[in-house]
């Protein structure tokens, strides 16, 4: 790989799609990243990237984006675990990647990797650790966006094996860390609990992993992932009440220590949907989200480590990280 090879990021002025853009750019390769046209781009201030203004559901400007590329990053995606109209979700997750994994084949793309989520994998049934092989299917995910991205996962699978489509999976975790201008929801919660705002907490756990690692593991999949073949990449398995003490140390307040039962809440999550369909805004308790936290999503990443050499740092420096820039930003006044 040479600067001269270019390389298209889809979703590469969002926050993990811009980490990865960031982590191309170390490496020295040619950036182009396909955007919206209203779509914030400070994430990428400062990197010499080519931006070609598009969308993932119309062919025409995918084919553009694609001239002279040698290399795909599609990190695009509708990270949303709520919309008023749930089709929103599904056309971007599903339908966009049909367009551009089969515009990928007709450009004779030479590597592609496609950035799935752990969200299609299923959770341990004893609450320990899942990997790559603990599949879902379809109909088992929660929610439109875990549908969706199954979907999609599946869809790249079967290019794989019936066009030869020259794809590797990543499924990250849940990534944190700086430029999270949105904020995806695990940034609302930083966000949250760092204004004190998190009294209490639910009994359930995810895996922690810095949004640079995450990065550095999309470039390692691009040199040494095997076509076909899903990754993890992940970091530390936390416990959310963990997690909440943390930020709450960082951001100089007592930590909350009401451990809340999940069933009352959906009561809440219901009331918070009414009222976002009326003002627009995305809930910050949801049905489907407290469906996810029934389980806790600890998963293992020794695939990636044993086969891509991937590494994290620890999860408590993705804490800090997203804390500084939170406000840096202006999101902690």
């Amino acid at each position: 790989m040479s600067h001269t090879d270019r390389v298209l990021v889809t979703g590469g002025t969002g926050f993990v799609g811009s980490a990865v853009a960031r982590a191309l750019h170390s490496a020295g390769l040619a950036i182009r990243v396909l955007a919206r046209p209203s779509s914030p781009r400070q994430q990428l201030r400062g990197l010499d990237v080519e931006f070609c203004e598009g969308d993932l559901r119309d062919p025409d400007s995918i084919a553009k984006a694609m001239a002279d590329v040698r290399y795909l990053f599609h990190v695009a995606a509708d990270y949303r675990l709520w919309a008023r109209d749930p089709r929103e979700i599904t056309e971007t997750n599903i339908a966009g990647t049909r367009i551009v994994m089969e515009q990928a084949l007709r450009s004779s793309l030479e590597r592609i990797v496609h950035t799935s989520s752990v969200a299609t994998l299923a959770p341990h049934p004893q609450g320990l650790v899942a990997d790559e092989t603990m599949t879902l299917a379809e109909a088992q995910g929660i929610g439109a966006y875990k549908r969706s991205k199954i979907a999609a996962e599946r869809l790249v699978e079967r290019l794989v094996d019936e066009r030869g489509l020259p794809a590797v999976i990543v499924n990250p975790s849940t990534p944190v860390g700086p430029r999270d201008v949105r904020p995806t929801p695990t940034g609302r919660i930083i966000i949250e609990a760092a204004r004190g705002r998190i009294p209490g907490f639910v009994d359930t756990g995810l895996n922690l992993v810095h949004v640079d690692d995450v990065a550095a593991g999309h470039l390692a999949a691009l040199r040494r992932g095997r076509v076909g073949e899903r990754y993890i990449l992940g970091g530390e398995n936390v416990h959310l009440r963990d997690m909440l003490a943390e930020i709450a140390r960082v951001a100089g307040r007592p930590p909350p220590r009401i451990r809340v039962p999940i069933t009352p809440l959906f009561a809440l999550a219901l009331g918070a949907e009414w009222l976002a369909r009326l003002t627009g805004r995305e809930p910050f308790v949801t049905v489907d989200g407290l469906r996810m936290a029934r389980h806790h999503m600890f998963f293992t990443d020794a695939k990636a480590r044993g086969e891509l050499g991937y590494s994290s740092r620890p999860w408590r420096e993705g804490i800090a990280d997203a804390i500084a820039w939170f406000r840096q930003a202006g999101y902690l006044r």
